[in-house]
């Protein structure tokens, strides 16, 4: 009787613990997903091309950026969707790529795989852009986000082009940019940007990468 009074309550122990272990995960799993799709702050895009920015804006077809922070494990991503959509649109737009880089870092800081991911795209003009003065001018607060704009200065997009943080795919935004360079139209014209902040106290450690804090 004894033993079999044993077995049950170790039964239920181990019933317990199993309900337990997969509430956890399940817990785990939420907040996975929640962080995966929370966009971070796409920033008041300047609506026309920055007067004061390093950047030639391209006379004769859209110029697109991509502002970047090099240490964020998100962009990486997004730096799939680029060469994709560059090696699609290739001829149609000129590219340039500018990563953050703190005026008190070393000049090969943001040098990082990301960098040389950028500057391997046929065409593409990659800087460093210190202490994030042209994203101020640009009017980008998160990593990943992509401006077009129109020869003459106007913005015909905002935004990001995956559909969550770290993960490549088709996504509504890199539809939107090759609509809109290989058609001249798309149905939106602003998309949620997922990345880390490319300035603050949030953005990824100097040291090294670390996870997004957004």
């Amino acid at each position: 009787m004894f033993s079999k009074v044993l077995q049950s309550k170790a039964h239920l122990l181990l019933l317990a613990t199993c309900a337990l272990w997969t509430a956890g995960i399940g817990v785990g799993f939420a907040r996975l997903m929640d962080y995966a799709t929370t966009a971070g702050d796409p920033g008041p895009a300047a609506g026309r091309w920055p007067a004061g920015t390093i950047l030639p804006l391209d006379p004769d077809r859209p110029t697109l950026v991509l502002l970047a922070h090099p240490r964020c494990p998100c962009t990486s991503a997004t730096m799939d969707e680029l060469e994709n959509l560059m090696a699609r649109c290739r001829g149609l737009v000129a590219l340039h790529v500018l990563f953050y880089r703190p005026g008190s870092a070393p000049a090969d800081w943001a040098q990082t795989d990301l960098w040389r991911r950028a500057a391997a795209i046929p065409g593409a003009a990659v800087h460093a852009d210190t202490d994030g003065a042209q994203a101020r001018l640009f009017g980008a607060t998160t990593s990943g986000q992509v401006l077009l704009y129109q020869p003459d200065g106007s913005l015909l997009f905002s935004g990001g082009i995956t559909n969550t943080r770290g993960h490549a795919g088709p996504s509504i935004g890199a539809d939107a940019v090759r609509s809109l360079l290989t058609k001249g139209t798309a149905p939106q014209a602003e998309t949620p940007v997922y990345g880390c902040p490319l300035i603050g106290p949030r953005a990824p450690d100097r040291k090294g990468d670390q996870p997004c804090l957004q």
